[in-house]
């Protein structure tokens, strides 16, 4: 892609032929142009209105940084997740929308409880604990995550969209309850744990494609399991 396109139409079909998926080069021309996402009827109405210079730059800057295998939520610093618009960047992994069906299963299995308590283990962007404060107000979420980076996207997250999760840096459950002086007592038991660790193994050829993602919330030992193990072993006990 040296050349630069001068019409929304020649920009999509240049992206297209490079090989970039359709709906991605849309929603990088977009942003390119300064328009929300999800505008693409505008981009149909318009497809042959003159591309400014500065916007066909950046757009051909994107399509190769998403050529190369960065996402196009870390291109665009947003992904729609559950209704929500979370910010989102390297320091997380990149929600997939397969999550909200977790999300989905976890709010039937509250349903009819009132207040409930709700533990989001390795929480990222802040995605699992977020919708589920968003889709119920009434219950007390804490989100949790091992690294301080994640933990900073996920809680500006929280106060953008005013979710009043609270946030603690540890490794899954150890230390819990953690008494910190000053700070909202932390439940030693909850309603429900909910979690979407990392599940790879260390030496999977996949993880080749994911080089742009975090590769602590990606991969788990030798068989992908390790989290897995250490978040089930120590569950039971907070429950």
């Amino acid at each position: 892609m040296t050349h630069l396109p001068t019409t929304a139409r020649e920009a999509l079909q240049t992206a297209r032929q490079a090989g970039l998926d359709r709906a991605d080069a849309q929603v990088l021309l977009l942003h390119s142009l300064g328009r929300e996402h999800h505008d693409r009827a505008w981009l149909i109405a318009h497809d042959s209105d003159t591309l400014p210079t500065e916007a066909a730059e950046r757009f051909t800057a994107l399509c190769l940084r998403r050529l190369a295998g960065e996402p196009v939520a870390y291109l665009v610093g947003q992904r729609e997740f559950h209704g929500l618009t979370l910010q989102v960047d390297a320091r997380v992994l990149d929600p997939r929308p397969d999550t909200e069906t977790l999300v989905d299963w976890a709010l039937d299995v509250l349903a009819g409880q009132t207040a409930p308590t709700v533990l989001d283990l390795g929480t990222g962007s802040g995605a699992i604990a977020l919708a589920l404060q968003h889709r119920r107000p009434d219950a007390q979420v804490w989100a949790v995550d091992a690294s301080a980076d994640a933990l900073a996207v996920a809680q500006g997250n929280a106060e953008r969209l005013g979710l009043p999760v609270r946030f603690r840096l540890g490794h899954w459950l150890r230390g819990w309850p953690a008494a910190e002086q000053g700070a909202t007592p932390q439940p030693s038991q909850f309603d429900m744990i909910v979690s979407n660790p990392p599940y790879i193994r260390a030496d999977d050829p996949h993880l080749a494609a994911l080089t742009h993602e975090p590769l602590q919330a990606l991969a788990s030992g030798a068989d992908g399991l390790d989290d897995i193990r250490e978040i089930v072993g120590h569950a039971r006990a907070h429950l």
